[in-house]
């Protein structure tokens, strides 16, 4: 039979593991094709994967989601594609268990809809491959000889394999039904760079290289075979070119291994003691203990395995070590059972390669996405703010009516769980803002006599909310508090040493701190949160009583204490834009380095009211006015400098953001 050779091919799911292998192969290797590759940039996908192409003349990255009918439409047509490599899907087992409802949605309705289309386009498509799983044949015996060939019963085990069988039908259907020429693949286990750690390899490798333990599910005697991934890419290729219509191909190996054994064969890299580093927990709800393949059809047209195993393990524990940041922040996936949300990835990618971006909407509108800090009227982004009374949850709606963000204000109370239900089946948000909270009126003092209602808000409310969001699939955006620490030994005052976003909080000198330390450590449960650490907010509305310049400018006396601060004016537009890239954990959320009291108020002589004087007094004489201690710190904000490199220290910003443009013009100044 004559090798096919397509012109057009549409990669979908492009930017995870394997996909974006087989992209960049064929990209580079056929200047002849057009390499179209799709992705919605789910969590488990990375822009990056596709570096090694982004230059080349024949490829272009398209921002999407296979379930968006009129998208697929018309990239089909646009494009005139003839060949379709279908690798988006949702891939891990244990997300699952525990949401299986999207598994569902992503890997079988997402297949129909792409098939539909397919179906439609006038027979231009030359070939529909289908990757599918070695997990769809179900468990094989212990001391079976012979591998589970095309024709085997599929039998899956758990709701991932059932969702790639279920799709398969539907390919076969169709294949069948309407002629479509479809092609199936189900691999073994694949391995190598670039692949997100929530798998078993890549999560060991970087385990290891953080000294941390390696949790084995069970006993760890489960089976599995490991294919590396440049060989999985070929195996590809050969499929793409000498596949037969209506046939199913194998992509597997005969060299099996158990899972202890993975682990003992990477902590020998890495020199680590297995005895002291592999930790055994809780098996998952049902753990196929061996997959067997029989891969001779697929070795008939010329693919075989080429890297061994210590030469694969060897490569992908190089790249790991040379790109250790390549995924972000991934201590969720590093879990022993880790719940990662389905939630679409940022895209964050270098200006070359936004320019290759469209992004699409449901109601078939593209934009190239460029350089902009504004949010179009099309934009995919909607928010559900809590705090709509609050200071900050008021400036978190003018920003977003500024961006151009749609918004709604939550309606139900924190604590009564069925109205945030109502609230969020209503708004049908993409990310929920809590701003809301009890700190007291006129201070933190109120707190210190009403107790019960201060936890009913800031403890149960908070954690009602990110739960309710975590069953919704929603990152919550929680505004809390850096006045849960204060000056120590460690970091004493004046030594630049801040508190970081991991250390515990040191500070219940009042019920207010108190409550914010202990939501915060129950929150780090929930890795749909991203926790801003707010510290004595400030703005250019200098008429705000919760504003601190205001505070401060009005007391009779005030103690003079260098402290890490948040000038709102800057960093709340940022928080949007956190929300946008998806951030999670923990921020202290306040601007490099310390301001004092004193420097605040010389700042407000110099820029407002030349006739301003204070009087300061020790924090000793400060208790004696006070009902709770107060806390004085400084914030180490190396993480959000990271992140956003354009913010300004302090001072720097509270003369930007808030003394310049209150300035009053001097009759001197008026003069010259």
């Amino acid at each position: 039979m004559a090798a096919y050779k397509p012109k057009n091919i549409l990669i979908t799911g492009a930017a995870g593991f394997i996909a974006s292998h087989v992209a960049n192969r064929l990209a580079s290797k056929y200047p002849e094709y057009n390499i179209v590759v799709l992705d919605k940039l789910d969590y488990c996908s990375n822009i990056k994967n596709l570096l090694p192409s982004h230059s080349l003349p024949n490829f272009k990255f398209v921002k999407g989601d296979i379930a968006c009918a009129d998208l697929i439409n018309f990239i089909l047509t646009t494009e005139a594609i003839d060949a379709v490599m279908h690798f988006a899907a949702q891939t891990h087992v244990d997300n699952s268990f525990g949401n299986s409802f999207e598994f569902t949605k992503n890997n079988v309705y997402g297949t129909h809809v792409l098939l539909e289309a397919c179906r439609t386009s006038a027979g231009q498509i030359r070939r529909f491959i289908h990757v599918s799983t070695d997990e769809v044949y179900g468990e094989t015996d212990e001391d079976a000889l012979v591998g589970n060939h095309e024709a085997s019963q599929l039998l899956p085990t758990n709701p991932y394999s059932a969702s790639k069988a279920g799709a398969e039908m539907l390919v076969m259907a169709y294949g069948r039904s309407y002629g479509l020429p479809v092609v199936t693949t189900r691999g073994n286990n694949v391995y190598g760079p670039n692949q997100f750690p929530e798998k078993l390899i890549p999560k060991f490798v970087l385990l290891a290289m953080r000294g941390q333990p390696l949790p084995i599910h069970g006993d760890g005697s489960n089976v599995r075979s490991y294919l590396y991934c440049e060989d999985v890419a070929e195996a590809f290729d050969v499929v793409l070119h000498k596949g037969e219509v209506g046939h199913v191909y194998n992509i597997g190996t005969k060299k099996e291994r158990r899972v202890i054994d993975v682990a003992k064969d990477i902590c020998k890299l890495f020199a680590l003691d297995p005895d002291k580093v592999i930790q055994f927990v809780t098996n998952r709800p049902f753990n196929d203990q061996r997959y067997y393949l029989d891969d001779q059809k697929l070795k008939k047209l010329g693919w075989s395995e080429r890297t061994t195993w210590e030469e694969g393990l060897r490569k992908t524990i190089e790249w790991y070590r040379s790109n250790p940041d390549w995924w972000g922040d991934v201590s969720g996936a590093l879990l022993p059972h880790p719940r990662m949300l389905t939630t679409s990835r940022p895209f964050n990618g270098s200006g070359e390669i936004k320019d290759l971006v469209y992004q699409f909407t449901s109601n078939y509108t593209s934009t190239a996405i460029r350089n902009s800090t504004n949010y179009s009227e099309n934009s995919p982004l909607k928010f559900l703010i809590y705090g709509r009374t609050g200071w900050i949850g008021g400036l978190l709606g003018k920003i977003c009516e500024t961006k151009g963000i749609p918004f709604e204000y939550g309606k139900g109370r924190l604590e009564e769980r069925s109205q945030l239900v109502l609230d969020i089946q209503n708004a049908k948000p993409t990310h929920v803002f809590n701003a809301a909270g009890v700190t007291g009126r006129p201070n933190v003092d109120w707190c210190e006599s009403h107790k019960p209602g201060t936890i009913r808000t800031n403890v149960t409310g908070t954690l009602n909310l990110a739960d309710v969001c975590r069953e919704y699939g929603l990152l919550m955006m929680n505004y809390a508090t850096g006045c849960i620490f204060e000056y120590d030994d460690e970091h004493p005052k004046g030594s630049g040493l801040g508190f970081k976003e991991e250390d515990k909080p040191n500070f219940t000198g009042s019920f207010y701190s108190k409550t914010k330390a202990m939501v915060e450590d129950l929150l780090q449960e929930y890795d749909n949160v991203c926790t801003l650490r707010v510290r004595m907010p400030i703005s250019s509305d200098l008429n705000n009583p919760r504003n601190f310049i205001t505070k401060i400018s009005r007391y009779d006396k005030v103690v003079n204490i260098p402290n890490s601060m948040t000038v709102l004016d800057e960093l709340l537009p940022m928080s949007v834009e956190m929300a946008r890239r998806n951030c999670r954990g923990i921020w202290n959320f306040t601007n490099p380095g310390v301001i004092s009291h004193n420097e605040i108020l010389e700042l407000h002589r110099s820029f407002i009211d030349p006739n301003l004087t204070w009087v300061n007094f020790t924090l000793e004489e400060q208790a004696k006015v006070i009902v709770a201690p107060r806390s004085n710190n400084e914030m180490d904000a190396a993480k959000l400098k990271n992140e956003f490199p354009e913010v300004l220290s302090i001072k720097d910003s509270l003369i930007k953001y808030v003394f310049e443009p209150n300035r009053k013009i001097t009759a001197g100044e008026l003069a010259d």
